[in-house]
């Protein structure tokens, strides 16, 4: 039979061991992950008849709307505005909300330099 004090003592050793694995998983989990951002170059063209009041970015799974991103500048039909913008998610929802009080949306990659073209085929929603 092995000597008490070699056991405990290995015993002290496996638990030291074990707490300091469960406090690495422990920080693993507590320190926020990377979010690194993209900066986007996003285009919007409007071929659709009405003019564009207002234009959003969302996550792309939820309604979590930012400011408006166009300054109260509207986008006229025939016309396109280029905006400048930061995400730090894979995927973004443009959301724009056109004369009507309809709203038009799409999702796209948040990478590179995104467009999207509206025009009278992009569904509205007008809440009805």
């Amino acid at each position: 039979m092995k000597n008490l004090p070699d056991q405990i003592l290995k015993l002290k050793m496996y638990f030291r061991v074990l707490m300091l694995v469960a406090g690495l998983c422990m920080l693993a989990v507590l320190i926020p992950r990377s979010t690194a951002t993209s900066a986007l170059t996003i285009s919007i063209v409007n071929n659709g008849g009405n003019e564009i009041l207002h234009f959003y970015l969302s996550p792309a799974d939820n309604d979590d709307w930012g400011p408006d991103q166009l300054n109260e500048t509207p986008i006229s039909p025939g016309a396109t505005r280029t905006l400048e913008a930061s995400w730090n998610q894979s995927t973004v929802k443009l959301v724009a909300e056109d004369q009507d009080g309809c709203f038009l949306s799409t999702t796209v990659a948040a990478s590179g330099n995104p467009v999207w073209t509206i025009n009278s085929e992009t569904v509205r929603d007008c809440g009805r």
